[in-house]
């Protein structure tokens, strides 16, 4: 009888990952944080070679040597165009979670934002204190570099944050669970109502777990062990949901609830609202729109086609989609917090690339490029109203009586 073979250690599997790579250089031109640079060392190929180092033991996860690993913006730009398959994603997070978290991690700060009771309670002591008046004098006392000042200056406007809409009762219709999140189930929460009510009109039953953190901030900033519980806590909510779908309004959370959940449906909604598009009937809309990608929805979702498809569905709206490059507007998750700068450089590379289809409106699906892109034009005078494309969808739904 064969012998069972071991497990892979970490490092064997992110060194087989390595392995596939056949250096060929495609995925450069595509590399937002290469672009920046012009440095091998910040590119896909580099950082394959770095990791590939790290693993065999022919390196040291200096400080140095680990910064262009925690540069990477993880677009997975690279992954769409490799010939050999590299799962470049997934050598990312086994290599950060290899060398640990980096030391200037803000962790109070991440605390926070993986804690939607708090979030909810702090824009709502915001709002009543008015904060909205001095919040900017208050981040520009803190250093340019902190995490602390970025998050004050994408801080929203005080608004009134619609309560969850309750779960509707069983009946025979294909039942979704919407995942609602952390961040976006408190600055997206119109956008998750938008959602099941779009839902709904499709024919779906639809059901509202509750709010936690999926795990990303956890297991792309290498706390695996803090993923991993997440992970566990998402199959229990999974599972008790009795549901067919499950879908997120925030893009950026896919990737790890189907980590989470191989095997189960984990989609966007725009593709189940698309797949009964000929129930949905929208009004009329004259206005010009900038439609931004997030990276997530390009190369994770995979449901830019989609979304394109079902808002040229409102009439007379304009759907206008901004040019990809330089392909990530540096929000990526966590990335605007820890390196602001260069966070920024991106934003307004990808803002002039918005300013080129001159719109009266910019619609995002990811609350994380959402709040970054409008923290920058408010700092460069560009002053275009933004929103999840979903909001805007249910706001021109027509409902039958």
């Amino acid at each position: 009888m064969a012998l069972e073979k071991p497990p892979y250690t970490r490092e064997q599997k992110i060194a087989a990952l390595a392995d596939q790579c056949v250096q060929c250089g495609l995925c450069l031109p595509t590399c937002p944080t290469y672009g920046l640079d012009g440095n091998e060392a910040e590119s896909p190929r580099g950082r394959i070679a770095i990791s590939a180092a790290l693993a065999r033991g022919d390196a040291k996860p200096t400080e140095s040597l680990r910064l262009h690993l925690d540069h990477c913006v993880g677009c997975l730009n690279c992954e769409r165009v490799c010939p050999a398959n590299v799962k470049y994603g997934e050598l990312l997070v086994e290599t950060r979670a290899m060398i640990g978290p980096t030391p200037q991690r803000p962790r109070a700060l991440l605390a926070v934002l993986k804690q939607p009771t708090l979030l909810r309670l702090a824009a709502r002591l915001g709002g009543a204190k008015g904060l909205d008046r001095w919040r900017r004098q208050l981040a520009r006392r803190l250093p340019a570099e902190s995490a602390w000042r970025v998050a004050l200056e994408a801080l929203p406007e005080s608004r009134d944050i619609p309560r969850p809409l309750p779960s509707e009762g069983h009946d025979e219709r294909p039942a979704v669970a919407l995942f609602p999140g952390c961040v976006a189930s408190v600055e997206d929460a119109a956008a998750e109502e938008a959602t099941l009510a779009l839902l709904h009109a499709a024919g779906y039953r639809a059901v509202r777990l509750p709010a936690f953190c999926c795990g990303a901030i956890d297991l792309h900033g290498g706390e695996m062990k803090a993923a991993d519980a997440l992970a566990d806590r998402v199959r229990e909510t999974w599972r008790a949901a009795g549901a067919e779908h499950l879908v997120t309004v925030t893009p950026g959370c896919l990737g790890t609830l189907r980590r989470a959940l191989p095997g189960v449906d984990v989609a966007d909604p725009i593709n189940l609202l698309l797949a009964r598009a000929d129930r949905l009937r929208f009004r009329p809309l004259a206005r010009r729109v900038a439609l931004h990608l997030p990276c997530t929805q390009v190369n994770v979702a995979r449901s830019d086609a989609a979304l394109a498809t079902l808002l040229r569905r409102v009439p007379e709206l304009d759907v206008q989609v901004v040019p990809r490059a330089p392909y990530c507007c540096g929000a990526a998750g966590t990335h605007m917090l820890e390196f602001p700068e260069r966070a920024a450089r991106l934003r307004e590379a990808t803002l002039e690339q918005i300013a080129t289809v001159a719109p009266q409106q910019l619609l995002s699906s990811n609350i994380g490029c959402r709040l970054h892109l409008a923290a920058g034009m408010d700092g460069e005078g560009r002053h275009w109203p933004h929103m999840h494309p979903l909001t805007l969808l249910a706001q021109q739904l027509e409902v039958s009586p």
